[in-house]
């Protein structure tokens, strides 16, 4: 074969093997792009499955939010309010609420934590609301304060006052078993007729305040006592079991009051003194957005009386039990009604 015929055998060769390349080349590149368009929308399929499930997700997180979210639960600094709200905190939990607790708040600046949102919720007194918090004058019938309070806490506040409990911790005077059998006292009318008989164990401001000595002395008339000494609060139980007393102010829910082989609770039969009833109260929109608190808390409230609250104060303030364990205790004596 000449020169020239070789020549122009590998010229057709290199045009041939070029052409089987640009053929390749294209098919590949068109291949390669189908596959990322498939790939695109396998991704774009996965990705909006996803993306569905994740709005599903955030869908029924959004409702179980709704249903049940997170609420914090103050109480104020003594013994029966710490109890009362631990059973709020615990009934709503059980509904599946989260609760942050935010225990033993002063009990001169609870009501402006609440207003300032610092808690959510707590258990208040119809008679502190009255008289401390909206400085209202004084009302002795238990519903008249409960609507009262309630109207003007929603006006001034946006807080509204749940169902009021029967139990209430106001302001009494106790006596010796003893006294009491001996004189048949059993009121407070029954100890002003008998006043001459009796040494007063007073805590000294109880003989100024308005809902001490001067207010009774107003409706039941004079207290002309055998002897009245001023003793510290801490020890007046004892000075009257020791018998070197016969009465004493109390609070008609302080835990030793439960001893009734020893002590008297006199009935306040002319109502001097305002109720001082316990309830929940909740700031409004935190009721708005979790309505089923209300009915959540008002069951419990039903099964709180006077005799009961006592007896679990007793139980922290005289058996040295943590208030926390008293209260499941009894939350879960009541639970049922919650449920």
């Amino acid at each position: 074969m000449t020169k020239k015929g070789i020549a122009l055998v590998i010229c057709i060769c290199i045009m041939t093997a070029l052409c089987a390349c640009g053929g390749s080349g294209t098919g590949g590149a068109g291949n390669s792009a189908d596959s990322q368009a498939a790939a695109g929308k396998g991704s774009s399929a996965a990705a909006g499955s996803e993306a569905g499930e994740n709005a599903a997700d955030s869908e029924t997180s959004a409702d179980s939010a709704q249903e049940a979210g997170r609420i914090i639960v103050g109480s104020k600094d003594f013994t029966e309010n710490e109890i009362v709200a631990e059973i709020y905190a615990l009934a709503l939990e059980d509904a599946g609420f989260t609760v942050e607790r935010r225990m033993n708040i002063a009990s001169s600046v609870i009501h402006t934590s609440l207003v300032n949102k610092e808690v959510e919720l707590y258990p208040e007194y119809t008679g502190t609301g009255l008289l401390s918090i909206l400085q209202m004058d004084l009302i002795t019938d238990p519903n008249q304060v409960y609507e009262t309070v309630k109207a003007a806490y929603k006006k001034e506040f946006g807080v509204t006052w749940l169902d009021y409990a029967p139990a209430n911790d106001g302001q009494g005077i106790f006596v010796s078993r003893k006294v009491s059998d001996e004189y048949g006292i059993t009121t407070i009318s029954d100890l002003q007729a008998h006043a001459s008989d009796i040494r007063f164990a007073s805590q000294g401001e109880f003989d100024e305040r308005e809902d001490g000595i001067p207010g009774l002395e107003k409706v039941y008339g004079p207290f002309d006592w055998k002897s009245s000494k001023v003793y510290d609060n801490g020890l007046k139980y004892q000075v009257v079991e020791n018998d070197e007393a016969d009465a004493a102010p109390a609070y008609t829910t302080e835990g030793r009051l439960v001893e009734t082989d020893k002590f008297v609770l006199l009935e306040d039969d002319k109502q001097v003194w305002p109720p001082y009833n316990i309830a929940p109260v909740v700031r409004d929109e935190v009721l708005e957005a979790y309505p089923q608190i209300a009915e959540i808390l008002n069951s419990i409230s039903t099964a709180l009386d006077t005799e009961t609250v006592t007896s679990l104060n007793a139980k922290v303030d005289i058996d040295q039990e943590e208030y926390e364990d008293v209260a499941l205790d009894f939350y879960e004596s009541i639970k049922n009604i919650v449920e």
